[in-house]
């Protein structure tokens, strides 16, 4: 298993072109706000002391929910070429069972999903030092990659909730390219969850990784707010998703239990139509 896993990680890396459009739903979020919603967003919040500081690691938080979404959907389509080519047929007649060959790209997806979001928050870290003095809180550093580790599995097991049933790798391409950009608006990146409509914000609250991303936020800006709003703050959190709303705003630890609630679901079910699939595949070989 693990040198099916490592075939996996050597293939996403070696392909270039598609280790970068695996990260573009992340870049467009980032230039997005770089280009054209950093003025307005901070002229909404000029009476805010360091607002731009503030509203930078909002976006970092945002970007990163997305970067470990769309990262390990395109390592996960390693599997939808590998099913369409017959490869897994070959890998069957090894050793390794059904369970473990499934595991190995997932465990790929979502070691590829924590390297790309480590590589993306060094990369955003750094481009806001220069530009706009941003300082990051080193002591949170630890809690920022369990995030990301937490992510990524998270992620890796919703997707493989619907790559499972996908057989062709054209299919999951266009799947690939609604989720790229569908991805920064359904985690609250590209507009601020309080100011759309209700039915689009109960949207972004059925969306896992808006609750990843709250997470990020609370994570990277919890000094800058008690700084800047002297724990007033709770309208802000609110327009800005940095706390989600079901009849009360969602502290950290809550959203992270109804992640948590969310993954060991998703895992199950992926069990269970693993076992069904092989069953249905010993029947046939019977």
């Amino acid at each position: 298993m693990i040198t099916l896993t490592r075939r996996n990680l050597l293939l996403y890396f070696r392909n270039r072109p598609g280790v970068f459009f695996s990260l573009l739903g992340a870049m467009i979020s980032f230039l997005l706000y770089i280009v054209f919603l950093k003025k307005s967003m901070i002229s909404s919040w000029k009476t805010v002391p360091n607002s731009h500081q503030l509203l930078d690691f909002w976006l970092i938080g945002g970007t990163l929910s997305v970067t470990a979404i769309t990262t390990t959907l395109t390592s996960l389509g390693q599997l939808v070429k590998d099913k369409e080519r017959k490869v897994i047929k070959d890998f069957c007649l090894t050793d390794l069972s059904h369970f473990e060959i499934t595991m190995s790209y997932m465990l790929s997806a979502a070691l590829i999903g924590f390297i790309m979001q480590i590589v993306m928050f060094a990369l955003m870290i750094g481009y806001f030092s220069i530009t706009d003095n941003l300082t990051m809180p080193w002591e949170s550093l630890p809690a920022v990659i369990c995030v990301a580790l937490f992510s990524s599995l998270l992620a890796v097991v919703i997707n493989m909730m619907f790559i499972q049933f996908i057989s062709r790798f054209d299919s999951l391409n266009a799947i690939g390219t609604i989720v790229g950009t569908a991805s920064g608006f359904l985690v609250g990146t590209y507009i601020p969850i309080g100011i759309l409509p209700n039915f689009a914000q109960l949207l972004i609250k059925l969306t896992p990784g808006a609750y990843v991303a709250a997470i990020y936020r609370q994570i990277l800006m919890a000094d800058k707010l008690k700084t800047a709003f002297h724990g007033q703050q709770s309208h802000f959190e609110k327009t800005m998703g940095i706390k989600l709303e079901w009849h009360h705003l969602l502290t950290g630890m809550q959203s992270t239990v109804l992640l948590t609630i969310v993954f060991l679901l998703g895992i199950a079910v992926l069990l269970i139509v693993d076992l069904i699939r092989s069953k249905e595949n010993v029947r046939t070989v019977d």
